[in-house]
């Protein structure tokens, strides 16, 4: 959670409130949460550290903050409310574009060269065993009969 606070604080920290950015803060914990499990249990992304959701969803969190809580005269003065929050919304969207289109090459030719999975026996023991020779997070799941 509180990762996730200083991700959504970074693009808005320098027009926004203090009492502005405690919201923010809160939102991101609160985000971080429920982003994991959907990506999790709705999605079955693998993402044991919740890197997805720290930095993609709380830092678009903190991105479309930067319109709905921004001081519009530090903003340049030149939008309103909405058009700032247009402006970020279309950031972020280009973004995830980009992303979604330099990612989803890089994966498909590393697939096609060196592929992407381990063998099964390796998934079941955990890579951080066979990578690191230790197990992480021991016991860490959201559903105890997984």
């Amino acid at each position: 959670g509180a990762l996730a606070g200083l991700v959504a604080i970074t693009a808005p920290c320098d027009v926004v409130s203090p009492g502005a950015a405690l919201i923010i803060g809160a939102i991101a914990g609160v985000l971080v949460v429920l982003s994991a499990m959907f990506f999790e249990q709705v999605l079955h992304i693998d993402d044991p550290v919740g890197a997805i959701s720290v930095h993609a969803m709380n830092g678009a969190w903190g991105t479309i903050a930067v319109g709905i809580f921004g001081d519009l005269a530090a903003l340049g003065g030149m939008h309103t409310r909405m058009g700032m929050i247009g402006v970020q919304l279309l950031g972020v969207v280009s973004v995830f574009a980009w992303v979604a289109l330099t990612a989803g090459t890089l994966f498909f030719i590393l697939k096609k060269t060196m592929g992407l999975r381990v063998s099964a026996k390796e998934e079941m023991r955990g890579l951080d065993i066979g990578e690191h020779g230790s197990e992480a997070y021991s016991g860490f799941q959201f559903f105890s009969n997984m």
